[in-house]
Formats: C-alpha cells, structure tokens, sequence
C-alpha cells in the first residue's frame, strides 16, 4: 500500500449542502428557510437575544466589587491547633493532612490566635507576624515554602530607602561676582582702492 492507495472509511466523508442554487436544486427557491422571517435572514439573532423581553442579563441585579484574579486563597490555621502536636515534632503539610486540619492541595497560612507552648518545627505558605513571634517565642522555627515574591523594579526602587540631600558648599565671592568682559579692539580701517588716472 502506498500514500496515493489511502482513502477514507465508505460514508466517513459527504458532500456539503449546496444551498441557493435555484428551484432546481432539489432544496427549493428559499434554499430549506421557508417563507420571511428571522430565521430566513442572513444575520439570525444575536448572542443573548430572547424574543424580545427582557434579557436575563438586564434583569439580574449589578452589584458593586469586583473578584481580583489574583487573589489567594489560603488554609487557615491558628496556632491554638498546633497544640496537639508532640514537643520537637516537624509540622507540615503531609502532617496537617493527617490531623484532618485541612484538605489535599491547599496552600497553608499560620495564624497568631491562642497560645502554643510546643517547641515545633512549622512549614507553610505564609505566617501571619503575630504567629511567627508566638512560635518562635515558644523555641521553635518557621520555614515559608514556595518561591519568594517576585517584585517589579519599579516597586524594588520605591522600597529602596532614598539618599539623603548633600549640603551644598557656599560658594566663594569669587563665583558669585561675574568677571568683566574684556573690550573688544576696534575693527581696522579698510583702504579703499583709489582708481587708476584717467589718461
């Protein structure tokens, strides 16, 4: 078998309908559409259109806000929860699956309400302060996973503390008074050739 033996499957391919081609055509003279009306139009009707009441888009109430995209959506966890852990243990996410904190493939974040006296070892997306100040205070570490936040330059820059103003020096009164301008000479006199005598 060759490239030019290959065709398809009997049936697989058919022939388009070949519309608006006269009475002939064995599909009428208004090519299948029927008589006027919408439908027997070009344009149809448009994305949303429903008879000619009112749409279900202009009936539905417009509340203010909007939803940011780029928002994240954390597991909350207070510290108060970290209690039922064992002196020195590692927490982290395999761990907290196992204690039925949260659910498989959510990003972790420390909140700072209650107490913990645990000396633990804790690793999340993010910390609040406040729980980051109650874990350490109680001997143990936290670690924050996932990539560092990236910071555009122009943000980088508006961090960066500014340098301070350099006093200017006084300036000498020597700057300060102008030079006088020197004279300039005159101009010479320009000879003006006396014509030649008339013979």
């Amino acid at each position: 078998m060759q490239l030019h033996d290959l065709k398809p499957a009997p049936g697989a391919h058919r022939k388009a309908k070949r519309v608006g081609r006269g009475t002939g055509s064995g599909h009428g003279k208004t090519s299948g559409r029927g008589q006027k009306g919408q439908n027997a139009r070009s344009q149809g009707f448009r994305l949303g259109f429903e008879g000619g009441q009112m749409p279900f888009a202009q009936r539905i109430p417009k509340l203010p806000g909007f939803k940011n995209p780029f928002k994240k959506v954390y597991a909350v966890i207070n510290v108060s929860k970290l209690s039922r852990f064992a002196d020195g243990a590692k927490v982290d996410a395999e761990a907290l699956l196992q204690a039925g904190l949260i659910h498989g493939g959510e990003e972790i974040k420390i909140l700072g309400t209650g107490r913990l006296k645990r000396k633990l070892t804790v690793e999340a997306h993010a910390f609040s302060t406040s729980a980051r100040e109650t874990i350490e205070k109680a001997g143990g570490s936290v670690k924050v996973l996932g990539e560092p936040r990236k910071i555009g330059p122009r943000r980088t820059a508006a961090k960066a503390p500014r340098p301070l103003p350099t006093p200017e020096a006084p300036k000498q009164a020597a700057d300060v008074a102008k030079p006088a301008r020197a004279k300039s000479a005159p101009p010479a006199p320009v000879e003006e050739a006396t014509p030649p005598d008339e013979a």
